[in-house]
């Protein structure tokens, strides 16, 4: 979706609003296995002073895989949005540039969507994970398995036997 900012580049403080529904396919990654509605963000893009900025919410509704045990849950992520726009003369690396007076919407927002994703996605924060050996459900209890002492260590270990 291109933006059309013409009407506001030249006059601070008039501002353009925006709601963009993105599309899920360009979303996905190896956690996200699919989202339950199209992600939508809502805002603005106004001039202040002569600096446009990009000010809105994106929500996302999805189902994620847990990095660590593999299961599957659901999880909505709102986020804020907060962005520069630069016409492609801003020695601001973080900004985005105009084509033109447009502002390719999609683009920016897809960015700005993965840039503020989580590196690691849990179904909780005390999520133990899998058994390194036997593959069992270390949420679900113990899986029996040995625990192997570093060798290196293993004097310390006859030490907490006596």
């Amino acid at each position: 979706m291109l933006l059309d900012l013409r009407e506001i580049i030249e006059v601070p403080g008039k501002s353009v609003p925006f709601r963009c529904e993105l599309e899920p396919e360009e979303l996905l990654n190896e956690s996200i296995r699919a989202y339950r509605s199209k992600p939508v963000a809502e805002g603005r893009v106004f001039n202040a002073a002569g600096i446009l900025t990009l000010e809105g919410t994106l929500e996302a509704d999805m189902t994620c895989v847990c990095d660590r045990c593999g299961k599957e849950f659901d999880s909505v992520k709102l986020m804020d949005l907060n962005a520069y726009i630069s016409d492609g003369e801003s020695d601001d690396p973080e900004a985005f540039v105009l084509d033109g007076d447009k502002l390719d919407l999609t683009e920016t927002l897809s960015t700005l969507f993965i840039l503020d994703m989580e590196t690691k996605f849990l179904c909780s924060e005390d999520c133990k994970g899998l058994c390194s050996k036997c593959g069992a459900d270390l949420n679900l209890g113990p899986c029996g398995c040995r625990k192997e002492i570093d060798p290196r260590l293993a004097v310390l270990e006859q030490l907490l036997d006596k």
